[in-house]
């Protein structure tokens, strides 16, 4: 095992709370290559708090960008341009990648994230909340990713339990059931590592 991209049926779901527990599961390496909103350290803190990963796990974006919007917007804006021919994988591994917002958010021109997750191979696993619609977008991701080749891991859930949509995403996307991770109270994120693998095995990563 290489690595996972961690990506989303959409934005602020939590994917970057089950990137830091997956990244400290698999005693690994996180790395969110493009950071749009840099407040209170972007992602990149969030995981490095979740996680209690030294910081050298945390390895530096590629692109930090000072909009919290899509990265293409986020650039044009900052007058930066992505050169998403020089988005080239870290060395370190075991390697959590999070992608920004879901799989076909823009990152520069015509390229969208899932077309960089291609490109580099590795298989996807997609977060998603629990909540009204998350079949329709659970299986538009899903479909997104194998239109391009992207191998998915399975499906990982955040939020309230939802036996019959997760069961109906799973089969009906073929894909597996990693697991749920219900939403923490603020109190529980001291003992955030511990919460993660109750909901998450280490072996359905390995």
């Amino acid at each position: 095992m290489s690595g996972f991209v961690v990506t989303g049926t959409d934005t602020g779901i939590g994917k970057t709370v089950f990137a830091a527990g997956l990244t400290a599961l698999i005693d690994g390496y996180y790395w969110k290559p493009v950071q749009a909103g840099l407040e209170d350290g972007g992602d990149a803190a969030r995981v490095a708090e979740l996680s209690l990963l030294p910081q050298e796990r945390i390895l530096p974006e590629a692109y930090g960008l000072t909009t919290p919007c899509s990265p293409h917007r986020a650039a044009e804006l900052d007058g930066v341009e992505i050169d998403v021919d020089a988005l080239t994988l870290p060395d370190e591994r075991p390697l959590v990648i999070e992608g920004a917002g879901g799989a076909l958010v823009p990152l520069a021109g015509e390229t969208l994230f899932a077309d960089i997750f291609a490109r580099w191979g590795l298989p996807a696993i997609v977060v998603a909340r629990t909540s009204l619609g998350t079949i329709n977008h659970s299986l538009l991701t899903l479909e997104a990713l194998r239109t391009r080749g992207i191998p998915v891991h399975g499906m990982a859930f955040i939020g309230t339990g939802d036996e019959a949509a997760e069961e109906a995403i799973c089969r009906i996307g073929n894909v597996r059931r990693l697991g749920r991770l219900p939403i923490l109270e603020p109190t529980q994120f001291q003992f955030f590592t511990a919460h993660f693998t109750q909901h998450f095995s280490a072996k359905d990563f390995a």
